[in-house]
This record gives C-alpha cells, sequence and structure tokens, in this order.
C-alpha cells in the first residue's frame, strides 16, 4: 500500500490559464491551493504576478498568498519548508493539496527529497561583484557566469545580479558549480503525485501574453509599481519580478513607457518559453493542450479524470 500523502500539482508557463483551471479541478476533490508562484508571496504585488483575486477563489482556500512584505528576501529553501507543511496540515483535515504555479524549481523543491546546501560564504569576493554590478558590469558578470556555469546561467535571467553574484560566489569557493548540488542528490518523490501542465500554441500564448500586459496596465499595474518606487524598495528580490523591474526603468528615466511596456512583454514571453523548457526537462509532467478554447470543459474533465485515476481518488463532477 502506497502510504504517501497524495498531492496534485498543476504547472505550465504565465498566462495558459492554470488559475481558472485549477479552480475547477479543487472543486473536483474538494482541494485547497498552495500557490507555487516565488513573487505571490508579496504583499501588494497584486497585478504584475496576477494574484487571483478572492471573488475568484469561489470559496476555496488559498495559501501561500501574501506573506511577505515586499522588502523581505523568501528564498526557495524557506517556500520548500512552508509548502510542505502546508501539505501535511490539509491532508491532515483530510483534503488533497493542489499545488498551482510556473516557479519550477521552487515546485521541484517540494516535490523531492531536496536538500539544500549550506556554503560558506566570501563577503569580501561578494562586494567586490556587487561593486561591479553596480558600475553596470553585470552583463559581463553573467558571461562569466556562462563561461564557469552555464547550466546555472540557463536557469537564471541576466538582470537578476544577486543570483549571478551568488552562482559566481559558490564556483569562487568550492571550485564546483552550483548546479551540480542538485544533481549530486537522490530526487525520490516525496508524495503520491499527479502532476499535470498546460500547454498551448506559442504564437497564440505570445499574443495571450501580450493581451494580458495590455489589461494589466489598464488595471494599474503603473501605480502599483510606483507605489513600490516611491516607497524607496530597490534591488530586492520581489521588484526584480517581471512586470516590476521594467517599470522601474521608466521610473528612473532609462526607458520611456512604450519601451518599458515593450520590454515587459518581450521579457514574459521570454519568460513563459523558459517555463515550458524547464518543466520538460526537469520534470515528468503529463500535458495538456489547451489551445482550442471551445474544447477548455471537455480538457478539464479529461484532467479530472486522469488525476482520479492516477491517484484513485472519487471527484464530485
Amino acid at each position: 500500500m502506497n502510504s504517501k500523502k497524495k498531492l496534485i500539482v498543476l504547472v505550465g508557463p504565465t498566462a495558459v490559464g492554470k488559475t481558472k483551471a485549477s479552480i475547477e479541478i479543487a472543486k473536483a476533490f474538494g482541494s485547497e491551493i498552495i500557490s507555487g508562484d516565488s513573487m505571490q508571496v508579496y504583499k501588494g504585488m497584486d497585478i504584475g504576478t496576477a494574484k487571483i483575486r478572492p471573488e475568484e477563489m469561489e470559496g476555496i482556500p488559498h495559501h501561500l498568498l501574501d506573506i511577505r512584505e515586499p522588502d523581505e528576501p523568501f528564498s526557495v529553501a524557506e517556500f520548500q519548508s512552508v509548502v510542505r507543511q502546508k501539505i501535511d496540515e490539509i491532508t491532515a483535515r483530510g483534503s488533497v493539496p493542489l499545488i498551482v504555479g510556473g516557479t519550477g524549481l521552487y515546485v521541484q523543491s517540494v516535490l523531492y527529497d531536496y536538500r539544500f546546501t549550506e556554503t560558506e560564504g566570501d563577503p569580501a569576493y561578494r562586494s567586490e561583484l556587487e561593486k561591479r554590478a553596480a558600475a553596470g558590469e553585470g552583463a559581463e558578470l553573467y558571461k562569466e557566469l556562462q563561461a564557469v556555469d552555464p547550466s546555472s546561467a540557463e536557469g537564471i535571467h541576466p538582470n537578476n545580479v544577486k543570483r549571478v553574484i551568488r552562482a559566481l560566489e559558490i564556483h569562487h569557493l568550492t571550485g564546483k558549480r552550483k548546479s551540480d548540488q542538485p544533481k549530486a542528490q537522490n530526487h525520490e518523490l516525496l508524495y503520491d503525485i499527479a502532476l499535470i501542465g498546460l500547454s498551448m500554441d506559442r504564437e497564440k500564448l505570445y499574443k495571450r501574453i501580450n493581451k494580458r500586459v495590455d489589461l494589466m496596465m489598464e488595471e494599474g499595474l503603473l501605480e502599483e509599481a510606483r507605489y513600490f518606487y516611491d516607497k524607496g524598495i530597490r534591488d530586492t528580490q520581489s521588484v526584480q519580478a517581471i512586470g516590476y523591474k521594467e517599470l522601474y526603468e521608466y521610473f528612473a528615466g532609462n526607458l520611456t513607457l512604450e519601451q518599458a511596456v515593450d520590454l515587459l512583454k518581450k521579457n514574459t514571453r521570454r519568460y513563459a518559453k523558459r517555463q515550458f523548457t524547464w518543466f520538460r526537462n526537469k520534470m515528468d509532467v503529463t500535458w495538456f493542450d489547451m489551445t482550442n478554447e471551445g474544447e477548455h470543459l471537455n480538457k478539464i474533465e479529461q484532467i479530472i479524470d486522469f488525476i482520479a485515476g492516477k491517484l484513485e481518488l472519487k471527484s464530485n463532477t
């Protein structure tokens, strides 16, 4: 008999329709939803992270939303710990937890026996790199990371200077690549999972992304980002998120508003492509194509049937 806790996981790129699908899945199995998004943990960052609105939740409990202030860090190790605790609590209530999100490493860290190693730091070396970044050498640092640890570089956005510096620091200290750490571990699944992914024709997804960004701007993304900028929140994990960092460039006078919005759309499309690549290469996902909107209800039924069969559950539909 399988003694592992049952867990439903729904992944996919941004704008593919995970939020709506998650509500239907949760209703079918009486699930509580855990956000698998690294940025939705921040209070007030609602529009830019496409955070679900209370009226969209349909009474379904949601966890890991609004649990950190925007100036506070939130590491993948913290995410792993908090989510595993939530899984235990939800299971104890007799429900099957449903993780929904697109932050690949965060989701992966929960599902597998993934242990984080604490590497000693080198403040002097790190300070040197930070000074170089402040002097405009961020792109050079990223190239150096690509040379010594291409695998880590692939998973880090060039603008995420803190993560670039951290990966370089680990290589400097140990002579090993940061990306070798998880590879050295035995990635055993800790849960009995149904792992579902939503996919979509790339051109259609990109159109949805562009339309979503326009809608975000109409709903007040500019004002939302401006609030954090005016509060002096800079160089934090939260405002490195796509949707905020581009508008920060506008506020700083480096881009026009039109350029910032165009860059936001471009960065979001690139991020969606990286999400697809991550989930296809790193996790054993069963994919459901959501390209044809007329088939969405049928696809949701197929997903629910798949979950019921995989986890031996009865659905409410």
